[in-house]
Formats: structure tokens, sequence, C-alpha cells
């Protein structure tokens, strides 16, 4: 079954307030953890993204598109990555959620796939 792994950060993280050992620290954790992942065979995807400071939002009101700079939800801690996986079941997603090096930051959310569009067509 495929799962997604979501990385919630601080927002602090987002806005440069680590030094760059730190942020060396992190990029080598996270290599590490999408090597692991990788050499499983459960890795499909994975997506950093940038700060949600970068992020634009569309809603539909009454017909109407409305645009709006930034998050939509007004909290803390912000998602911050994704890691797509395939796994036998829940507890072995939840096994590799708990490596993810993010884990110590913020919470991490494993959501099962519902469907996936995949060569051409929706499967699940």
């Amino acid at each position: 079954m495929r799962y997604t792994i979501l990385l919630h950060y601080p927002e602090l993280m987002a806005q440069g307030e680590l030094d760059q050992a730190a942020i060396e620290r992190g990029q080598a954790a996270f290599n590490r953890y999408a090597s692991d992942l990788d050499a499983a065979g459960v890795l499909l995807s994975a997506e950093v993204l940038q700060p949600s400071t970068a992020t634009t939002t569309v809603r539909a009101v009454d017909g109407d598109f409305r645009i709006q700079d930034g998050p939509f939800a007004d909290t803390k801690e912000k998602l911050g990555g994704i890691f797509v996986i395939e796994a036998s079941d829940l507890d072995a997603a939840l096994g590799w959620a708990k490596q993810a090096p993010s884990v110590e930051w913020g919470p991490v959310e494993v959501r099962p796939s519902g469907i996936h569009f995949e060569n051409g067509a929706w499967t699940t």
C-alpha cells in the first residue's frame, strides 16, 4: 500500500533561523533517510518544499476564485516535505516515519493513499 509521510517543521526553520552547520547536518540526515528508503525499495517519491512564505493558495468561493499569498492554515508548523513510499502495512510505514530526521523538530504524519495517478491512469 502507498503511504505519504508528511514532514512538518516549525516555521522558524523555514525563515533561515538555522546556521550553516545545522543545515548541513540536516541535509546529510535527510540524504541518509532517502537513501535508506531507496535501498529498501520502498521510496516512490520525495519532495522538499519551499518555505510557506512562497505558498499561494487558490480557493473557489461562490463560483469565484480567490488567490491568497501564503498558506491558508495559520499554524506554528508548516508542511516542509513529503516522502511517498510503498509499505506492506501501517506498522511498516510508521517504522519508516519514526526514522525521519524531522521527527525531532515537528510532527511526522503518515497518511495512506486512496488512489494515485500513474502511467496515465488512476489506480488504487
